[in-house]
């Protein structure tokens, strides 16, 4: 059997203990990895680990002793409760091993944990598990985590549910990150709000938030937009020490105006035409770029595009000069221009 959707993300956090298996297959090797640990988890509860009742196998073993898994999911341990057999990073090439176990299986057998990589519809491992009557194939794609799934971790981070500024905040970080880091961050707001009876604000997100090389070259852009031409110097320097090349920055500067040109055209006004960007500008960044827009207007972010465009043509020729001091110089011409008035 088949599931996908909300009946998957509710399945990973109420699993049928009765199944004989579950494939968790995806190209994403982090995303599948957490959806695993959260289904082993809420099948388990708590101390698997310590009682015996969770066998990891790798699928290496399993091919020079196919045997094995068939003893291990019969296999009673001492300590009473459900047992799961965790086979990690299977392929079509064990689809007839595993299939003889769910064959044998029988109610108190340990329930049978498989995960693979990206597995077409005429995968072998994933028609087995498609269909077997006690069986699931789930598959896990790259989609950010929707309200329902971040709802659930705020929920067991022991967190109440914020409201509706503070969430959008959350989902917009969802976007940004990849689902490890998500997961890391939602942790870290936990003791972050430890004994904190306030609600959840988008401030609080933010300082929880992970910083990064790309987020400072962003704060860099921002600051050109504003026309604090001060600023580029010292910003500038330290970027190029984390190894932040001109091309990089010149392409960054120019998804941004571009952004601000389109929020500034918008017939219904920069606020409405940031919220129509995609992807979607992160929250952090939102009432800034709003402001940015407003104060540059359609003009001036012309020609700050036309700079950008000429800039970009000399990095990639075979000009002399060095490319950081023409990096440099256009920023420090952007940000007179926003610097300017009318």
């Amino acid at each position: 059997m088949k599931l996908s959707g909300r009946d998957a993300a509710r399945y990973f956090t109420r699993p049928d203990p009765d199944r004989a298996g579950v494939l968790l297959f995806g190209a994403d090797a982090m995303r599948v990895a957490l959806k695993r640990q959260e289904l082993i988890a809420n099948l388990l509860g708590p101390n698997a680990e310590e009682e015996m009742r969770l066998t990891r196998m790798m699928a290496g073993e399993l091919r020079s002793d196919p045997a094995a898994l068939a003893d291990a999911v019969k296999a009673r341990g001492f300590f009473p409760g459900p047992r799961v057999v965790f086979v990690e990073d299977a392929a079509d090439g064990l689809a007839d091993t595993i299939k003889a176990a769910l064959s044998d299986w029988a109610e108190g057998d340990a329930q049978l944990v498989v995960t693979a990589r990206q597995l077409t519809p005429r995968s072998a491992l994933r028609k087995l598990f498609e269909g077997h009557a006690n069986a699931l194939a789930i598959g896990i794609y790259d989609d950010p985590p929707g309200r329902d799934e971040i709802e659930a971790m705020l929920t067991k981070a022991g967190l109440p549910l914020p409201d509706s500024t503070a969430m959008g905040a959350l989902t917009d970080l969802a976007l940004a990150l990849d689902p490890g880091d998500f997961s890391q961050t939602v942790e870290k707001l936990s003791l972050f709000k430890l004994n904190d009876p306030a609600p959840l604000t988008p401030e609080d997100i933010a300082a929880c938030a992970p910083a990064s090389v790309e987020g400072e070259a962003d704060a860099l852009i921002h600051a050109v937009a504003e026309g604090k031409a001060a600023e580029i110097g010292p910003m500038l320097r330290r970027l190029q020490a984390q190894g932040v090349t001109p091309v990089t920055l010149c392409i960054t500067a120019t998804r941004q105006y571009r952004a601000l040109h389109a929020a500034a055209s918008d017939p219904e006004g920069p606020a409405r035409g940031i919220g129509r960007l995609r992807p979607p500008v992160h929250f952090k960044s939102r009432d800034r770029m709003v402001r940015q827009a407003q104060n540059l207007g359609v003009a001036k972010l012309e020609q700050g595009l036309d700079l950008l465009i000429d800039t970009d043509l000399t990095l990639r020729s075979s000009q002399k000069a060095p490319q950081m001091a023409v990096m440099e110089r256009a920023l420090i011409r952007l940000a007179m221009l926003g610097a300017r008035r009318g």
